[in-house]
Parts: C-alpha cells; sequence; structure tokens
C-alpha cells in the first residue's frame, strides 16, 4: 500500500449465502478496533446487508450511549451519486476501504475488483460452491479447470495491473468449516489446494457456521463486542479465536506499508 492510498478489500462471490457481509462486517469492526481509519461502502442495492448492519451498530452505540469501534459507512444508490466519486470521497483519510459486492454479477461489483488491493472471495465448505472457481471431475474429485469465476478475477487483475500497476492479493475464505473431520472436508481443501496453484490464490480459514452471528445483526454487534453481548459462553470465545486468526491470515500491510503480491496464470 502506498504511503497515503488506502488498502482496499473486496468481498466478492457471485454466489449468495457464503456469510460474505457478515464476513465484510466483521473485518471493518476489526480493523477499527485495531486503530485503523475504516471506511466501509455496501454495493448490493438490494438486500444491503452490510449498510443495515452497520446502521444497527450506530443505533445501538446512539441507545445505549457507549463507544464502539465504528467504520464510516455508505450503501451505494447509482441514483444518488456514481460509484467512482462515492469510492473517492470515503476513500479520504482511511487507511483501509472494505467493500461488500452483491452475490451476482454486477457491474459495480466488476468496478470495485479493479481496485482491490486484497480481494477476498468467501465460500462454503462444499463442491458446491467450489464450482464457482473451479469444476470438479465426479470420480477422482480432481480439479479439470477453472470456472467463470476464475476467469472473471483473472481480467480483473490484469485490468488492475494494466490501470494502475498493481497486483492483487486473491483469497478464498472457507467459510462455514465443519468442526469434525469429514471425508468431503477432507476433498474439498484438496480440490481447492490444487486450483490454488494453478489459478493463484491463497485459501484461509474463515468464520464457522455459528447461530451467534445472526443473534447480533439486530444490534449490530461483532465477537468483539462481547461486553455489549451478556452471557458469553465458550462458543463466543472460540468464535472470537476464529476472527482474530482470519484477520491475521488476510495478511494485511500496516498503513503507509508496501504490498505487491504476484498475479498467477489461470491454467
Amino acid at each position: 500500500m502506498a504511503a497515503g492510498a488506502p488498502h482496499f478489500i473486496v468481498f466478492a462471490n457471485e454466489k449468495g449465502g457464503t456469510g460474505k457481509s457478515t464476513t465484510a462486517v466483521h473485518v471493518a469492526v476489526a480493523l477499527a478496533a485495531g486503530g485503523r481509519k475504516v471506511a466501509a461502502i455496501d454495493l448490493d442495492t438490494r438486500q444491503r446487508t452490510l449498510g443495515r448492519y452497520l446502521d444497527n451498530r450506530s443505533a445501538t452505540i446512539k441507545r445505549l450511549g457507549i463507544a464502539l469501534p465504528m467504520p464510516v459507512h455508505e450503501t451505494f444508490d447509482p441514483d444518488k451519486e456514481a460509484l467512482a466519486p462515492q469510492i473517492e470521497r470515503l476513500s479520504d483519510g482511511a487507511d483501509v476501504v472494505v467493500v461488500d459486492t452483491p452475490g451476482r454479477d454486477d457491474a459495480y461489483a466488476r468496478e470495485a475488483m479493479v481496485r482491490a488491493d486484497t480481494l477476498v472471495t468467501p465460500i462454503n465448505d462444499s463442491f458446491v460452491d467450489l464450482d464457482l472457481i473451479g469444476q470438479v471431475d465426479a470420480e477422482t474429485f480432481k480439479v479439470r479447470r477453472p470456472s467463470f469465476y476464475a476467469e472473471l478475477v483473472w481480467n480483473s487483475r490484469t485490468e488492475r495491473a494494466k490501470t494502475h500497476g498493481a497486483s492483487v492479493d486473491w483469497v478464498v475464505l472457507r467459510n462455514r468449516m465443519q468442526h469434525i473431520e469429514a471425508r468431503n472436508m477432507r476433498r474439498v481443501g484438496e480440490a481447492l489446494g490444487e486450483l490454488s496453484r494453478r489459478v493463484g490464490f491463497r485459501v484461509i480459514p474463515g468464520l464457522g457456521e455459528r447461530v451467534i452471528y445472526r443473534e447480533l445483526f439486530p444490534k449490530g454487534l461483532t465477537l468483539l463486542d462481547l461486553q455489549q453481548i451478556g452471557e458469553v459462553g465458550i462458543a463466543h470465545i472460540a468464535a472470537r479465536q476464529e476472527l482474530r486468526e482470519m484477520i491475521a491470515a488476510l495478511q494485511l500491510p500496516e498503513p503507509g506499508a508496501s504490498a505487491a503480491p504476484q498475479a498467477a496464470a489461470v491454467g
């Protein structure tokens, strides 16, 4: 990240139901809690999950009169402002800009992906979600070839390299992993490992399947707000540790530092 320029983290996946927005919110709040100036923008003009989540958080702060780490955030509205100037305005003075995109093919999502320094693609731990990135042989479970989304990411990375002279760190996030070892989980992991070497992404563990995430939404709380949650159990502590490990695995540069991961070819 060049001095004075924010680091863009873009959460993108054309498949819904992967925990993308929940993960984006937790990353934005965690980075703000760590002392960074964070701006967040929700590009999903229909569901607006990230925007509504952070709106709920603002309401909780006001209602209870408490101080919680809080990113500056807005929801994109193409009828009010073009995307580029909105991003530039929100980026002013920020260390990190978190962008949550819709779970579908979208022109604005593609525009945001070209800006990504870190591109995060959350997937559920299943071959259904893996198919978005690569096609797997039905008998051997070996990767046959990259899928359309890998091609889309490759094109975005190529365009970014040409227009911005910068590379992209593509991270595939394995959300909702089972806590018990299973044959399917192992096969998905092996296929992801093979595909990562061919397409050029990193694989890191994300957030587990826990009811607590759905319960936190109405108040806009995160796993870092345990004092506000009330009764805290071992599951909450374990989930918070998952979040911390995920943030560390993203390997984000410190403000003002330079990070230049190399792009790999799709083949």
